[in-house]
């Protein structure tokens, strides 16, 4: 690989200091551009709670640590967590600016705000104060919600560790046994402790256990009437348990046996009780094959469920009641997403709230249903509190965390639709580069989303690991191709990559740069592809099998060799049952086909390659081997490794390192007219 290059807004800047001498009206504003450093500064609301009367609301906002704080390995964004009116003005502080906490809820009668932080449940009066605890768990709250007539709190917290455990460790008898699916040298000494479910009697008394301490409570949702709750849970602590095998359950408030609700197959999502109590609504999968927990399921004690959503082509994320006879779920569709209501008999889905370009996945309703509060992002801007009306469907931006957005000139965005080869519909986001000519043809930039069963909306598409908006700005066009198998789309849409991974799926994406070349907005003889884990396996698997249609590739935390992914990921029954639908060791020539590493020898595209250094969902060996072999193979190649990093990038320097890395490998391999010698 070349050496590193200048960033490239200093080499910019440094073009058009020298230009600025002999032709000062043609120097172009620098502060147009966004940088990397910037987009690893973005501030984004991660979650959104209205007050029952409508009047208020509370919120959490992701922000990243500042240069200045940015001086010790491991530093992490905080979660801030702010309240404002939700008429609009200014929002107030909860903790110190250096404080993080999670998970805002407002009491019933709206008096109280509760939220995590240093692992307890804390709580202030809706008209301001100073936090008070509320809980005092020893291993820490995890997750909790208030009780109907809120006299009490339920919440998960981890089995304490036992004495001897700690005895030895401290003796350095450390010794890291598997006795499960988890990963033990990824984070050493954290053991998959089982979780209880507690209640909490307010304002004081000793919290009661629920559940026994060798089952793991993954979710829990009380009766209106508080006399019980429904679970979650699973018979083991890994991922693939939570991801595959959780079942749905009954128990009372007071204690007692859990009692069977109702039989699920896969993946299950959020749940929520008729406001009579008669019925239980969850997100599920259809089979164990389901890829996603999208499907709208209702069922009364002792009945089988019932799927109200079985061909709604779109995938459902979140729900909740409007009466007794009526549900409202929030649904991904295609690109865009929509707040709709249903009859619980079934029926067709009425909209109440969906804006094109504004994209949500949550939201809050006031007490009377008529308002809620969401956090929604634009092509324009990360996610910001919005105030919904459902009689107008209107959306009301509140907060602006990033004012320095509004002087950035950002590439042009649209959804562009076409056909796959075998006739399937397909769509994907397409950002115009920042300062592009009709009629040109840019290099192309194309950022494959993961999963498979991710999906990329018509908003706010630019962080670390997919800086979208910093290669539209250094000229590129960017596509974000949903190819089949990705979310958004309805079951079968879901499953159309079975058996097949790598296969129609990607050739998805070869279709999507051919229609927009012949659009006329991208060059594909200058396509480099960027993505991240199963995007990273797209990436990997674009250089190897498909040199001839891409100039760079650069997988992160992507999967190289499906038979040692197989034998080191934390998700094998996953990617079995769902991603594959197939054994992987019962047929080792197909995931041999299938793999990269199988196709090396035929691979002359440079390759960049990154991958966090305790990544236990896509272990590094993955990108190591890539990088090994291309190597003995003379392919240009480069391995980047980040210590302390997990799936992804979650520390600054890193962050800003990476994006850097992309626009300096895009620049050398993509841009020219020529291919580079290699």
């Amino acid at each position: 690989m070349p050496p590193r290059l200048l960033p490239l807004r200093v080499l910019f800047l440094a073009l058009v200091l020298v230009g600025s001498a002999l032709h000062p009206a043609l120097v172009p504003s620098v502060e147009a551009q966004i940088t990397p450093a910037e987009v690893a500064q973005l501030e984004t609301v991660t979650s959104a709670a209205l007050s029952p009367d409508g009047e208020w609301v509370a919120y959490t906002v992701s922000v990243p640590r500042t240069p200045a704080e940015d001086t010790v390995p491991g530093l992490r964004a905080r979660s801030q967590l702010r309240v404002m009116p939700a008429a609009g003005g200014e929002s107030r502080l909860v903790l110190e600016p250096s404080l993080s906490a999670s998970g805002p809820a407002w009491s019933p009668d709206g008096g109280t705000l509760a939220f995590l932080h240093g692992g307890q449940v804390h709580a202030i009066p809706a008209t301001g104060g100073d936090p008070e605890p509320l809980t005092d768990a020893p291993s820490g709250v995890m997750a909790f919600r208030w009780a109907p007539d809120g006299n009490a709190l339920a919440y998960t917290s981890r089995v304490p560790e036992s004495p001897e455990m700690v005895e030895r460790r401290a003796r350095g008898d450390d010794v890291q046994v598997s006795e499960g699916a988890y990963l033990p040298w990824v984070v050493p000494n954290q053991y998959p402790r089982p979780v209880r479910l507690w209640v909490q009697p307010l304002p004081e008394g000793d919290a009661r256990a629920l559940t026994p301490d060798d089952l793991w409570v993954r979710d829990f949702a009380w009766a209106p009437d508080g006399s019980r709750l429904a679970l979650q849970v699973t018979d083991e602590g890994d991922a693939d348990a939570d991801l595959m095998f959780r079942r749905l359950a009954m128990v009372s408030a007071g204690g007692g046996d859990l009692e069977p609700v109702a039989e699920t197959e896969g993946k299950l999502g959020p749940m929520a009780f008729s406001p009579d109590g008669s019925r239980l609504a969850w997100l599920g999968a259809v089979a164990l094959n389901d890829p996603l927990a999208q499907s709208l399921f209702v069922a009364r004690p002792g009945e089988a469920p019932r799927n109200l959503t079985p061909d709604y082509e779109s995938s459902l994320v979140w729900i909740d009641w409007a009466d007794d006879e009526t549900l409202r779920f929030v649904a991904i569709e295609s690109t865009e997403t929509a707040l709709r209501a249903i009859d619980a008999e079934g029926g067709d889905a009425r909209l109440l709230a969906g804006v094109e370009g504004h994209i949500f996945q949550q939201v809050s309703l006031s007490a009377d249903g008529t308002t809620f509060a969401a956090p929604v992002n634009t092509a324009s801007h990360p996610a910001e509190v919005h105030r919904g009306s459902v009689a107008e469907n209107t959306f009301r931006r509140l907060t602006h965390h990033n004012a320095f957005l509004d002087d950035v000139e950002l590439g042009r965005q649209e959804v562009v639709r076409y056909e796959a080869r075998d006739g399937l519909p397909l769509e994907g986001i397409l950002i115009h580069p920042v300062g592009g000519t009709a009629g040109d043809r840019p290099p192309l930039a194309i950022l494959p989303h993961g999963g498979p069963e991710g999906f990329d909306l018509n908003g706010w598409g630019t962080r670390a690991l997919y800086p979208a908006q910093l290669l539209a700005g250094a000229g590129f066009a960017v596509f974000l191709p949903n190819y089949r198998a990705s979310g958004g789309r309805g079951v079968d849409f879901a499953r159309a990559d079975h058996r097949d991974l790598g296969g129609r799926e990607f050739d998805d994406v070869l279709d999507g740069i051919d229609h927009l070349h012949e659009m006329g907005v991208a060059d594909r003889e200058r396509v480099g592809i960027s993505g991240t884990s199963y995007g990273g396996y797209f990436s990997a698997w674009a250089g190897t099998r498909f040199p001839e249609r891409f100039r760079l590739a650069m997988p992160f935390a992507g999967i190289s060799n499906w038979m040692s992914f197989f034998g080191t990921t934390d998700i094998p029954y996953e990617m079995a049952l769902v991603h594959w639908d197939l054994v992987a060791w019962d047929h080792p020539l197909l995931m041999w086909e299938r793999s990269p590493l199988g196709h090396v020898s035929e691979s002359s595209t440079p390759m960049v390659i990154g991958h966090g250094l305790v990544d236990e969902r896509v272990h590094p060996e993955q990108m190591i081997q890539l990088h090994q072999l291309l190597r003995l193979h003379g392919v240009p190649t480069e391995l980047v490794l980040y210590p302390r990093e997990p799936h992804g990038l979650l520390e600054r320097q890193h962050q800003i390192d990476y994006m850097e890395r992309i626009l300096d490998a895009f620049d050398h391999w993509v841009r020219p007219a020529e291919p580079p010698a290699r």
